[in-house]
């Protein structure tokens, strides 16, 4: 990877079953891959991953019932 900061956000509107394929295709890629693929902008990316994680699990439920889940992934 180049010196150059990357850096890559996804903010879309899915069903719950579109999330969660997307949350399952990035769970398989950890698993089996080691890495993570990512395209921006004609650039490629794959950002290797290692073998322990920091895992961080949030949840926000806010009176009204606008909720969020927040996983984090660091090493």
């Amino acid at each position: 990877m180049s010196d150059e900061l990357f850096e890559h956000e996804t903010d879309v509107t899915l069903t719950r079953e579109e999330a969660a394929a997307k949350l399952r295709a990035l769970a398989d890629a950890l698993e089996k891959q080691n890495g993570i693929r990512v395209v921006q902008d004609g650039r490629d990316v794959t950002i290797r991953v290692a073998d322990r994680v920091d895992y961080e699990f949030e949840v926000e439920v806010e009176p009204g019932g606008a909720s969020e889940i927040e996983v984090s992934i660091s090493w």
